[in-house]
């Protein structure tokens, strides 16, 4: 039902997407002066606004081809490591540069594609050998394939580190934070020679019982029966992954949006404005956010439902109930992986404490070896976007993947 009203929706409003991006050719075509009239401008501008206001369902590219190393720009092209149906792993390959730690970068799987934390991953690219989890649309994956829970998640980022082999760092944003954890877990208890040097938990809710928002609260108010039946849905017959149950990216897109409408009324006022008055570089960076947020994927709903159930709900995790394929998942195993946990003040999605309450698990972590940050000013994506990022929280996650390092290879361009 929810397929067929979006698909409904979107073909009815086809016609004034199209017609509005008819309309904003066409004025701007027109010649000087007639072109540059204040009611041409807000015309323009309108259609701008409506002929983009829709999601997309296509990954945009990551288009990393440089970053800065040292005093120079060193090339960066994507290869790809490993392939699953439900992901990539993705090796962002700078020939030029060796001896730098390698990071292995785990993304939510919520509705967004991987690229929407390309901030954090180009930053890191300056002083890491980076690697992704790079997630599948669900509407594109054959259900042959199978179903796709929190097992299988926490499957796929143990394959990847025994894939990337020792002295791996990984860093989770957001809501892999309880995964990564556990396979890390799985591996210490295993004393598999994967265990990575350090783990960075971004954001993530290993226990919402801390500190509660509207995020927890609407998790915790309806059974997960209410979810299944309200928001999970099948995918239609014309995608590759026909039949397979989704939680549609547009659902969450619409719930992440509606948390905070005033903001986004906000950024598309701005947005007129500035293409109206010719500020091509501000409404090129907006529109550049809202293009990245309204590309949209769908999640596995035995996933997405796990998530709601297990971590929001049961809090299996706090409470020394979780368990991967029946077996307990003891975050206390963990004795060689040094731990930093990072929240922002503000944060609406993940409130303070949720991800610092990791340090109360992993008991078996000498104190010293562990390390909390907590970034005033910023709320969820300020912890690992934009300005602040870069200047405030960047700088402790690179010294404490430095400090953790068993080795301090020189890094050397050639």
């Amino acid at each position: 039902m929810l397929y067929s009203a979006y698909e409904m929706n979107r073909r009815m409003g086809a016609p004034l997407v199209a017609a509005s991006e008819w309309t904003a050719r066409a004025l701007q075509g027109l010649p000087a002066p007639l072109g540059r009239t204040p009611a041409v401008r807000h015309m323009v501008a309108a259609c701008d606004i409506l002929a983009n206001a829709r999601p997309t369902h296509h990954r945009p590219a990551f288009g990393i081809t440089t970053v800065p190393v040292g005093d120079r720009e060193a090339d960066v092209y994507e290869r790809q490591a490993l392939r699953t149906p439900f992901g990539t792993l993705l090796h962002f390959a700078k020939p030029s540069v060796t001896g730098q730690p390698r990071v292995l970068v785990v993304g939510p799987m919520s509705g967004h594609f991987t690229t929407l934390i390309r901030p954090t991953i180009k930053t890191l690219l300056s002083d890491h050998d980076v690697y992704v989890i790079d997630w599948h649309n669900a509407r594109d994956i054959p259900a042959s394939h199978g179903p796709f829970g929190l097992d299988q998640y926490i499957e796929h980022v143990m394959h990847a580190l025994r894939h990337l082999g020792p002295d791996t760092h990984v860093v989770a944003v957001c809501q892999p934070a309880v995964p990564v954890l556990a396979a890390v877990a799985l591996l210490a208890e295993d004393d598999d020679p994967a265990q990575p040097a350090s783990v960075t938990l971004m954001a993530g809710p290993i226990d919402t019982r801390v500190n509660p928002n509207r995020v927890n609260t609407s998790a915790t108010a309806k059974p997960l029966s209410w979810f299944e039946r309200r928001v999970v849905d099948t995918v239609p017959a014309r995608y590759a992954g026909a039949g397979r149950r989704v939680y549609p990216g547009v659902v969450q897109l619409t719930a992440f949006m509606s948390m905070n409408p005033r903001r986004h009324l906000t950024a598309h006022a701005r947005l007129y404005r500035d293409l109206v008055t010719g500020n091509a570089a501000r409404a090129a960076t907006t529109r550049a956010f809202y293009d990245e947020y309204g590309a949209v994927m769908d999640v596995p709903a035995e996933f997405y439902l796990e998530t709601v159930g297990r971590i929001f709900q049961q809090h299996e995790l706090p409470q020394g109930r979780f368990t991967w394929r029946g077996r307990r998942v003891d975050p206390g195993a963990i004795r060689h992986t040094a731990l930093l946990t990072v929240e922002g003040a503000n944060d609406d999605i993940c409130s303070p404490g949720q991800t610092e309450a990791a340090h109360r698990l992993c008991t078996g972590i000498p104190e010293e070896r562990k390390r909390h940050h907590l970034q005033e000013k910023v709320g969820h994506y300020g912890v690992f976007s934009g300005s602040r990022w870069e200047a405030e929280v960047y700088p402790v996650v690179r010294e404490f993947i430095a400090a953790s390092r068993d080795r301090e290879p020189a890094t050397s361009l050639g």
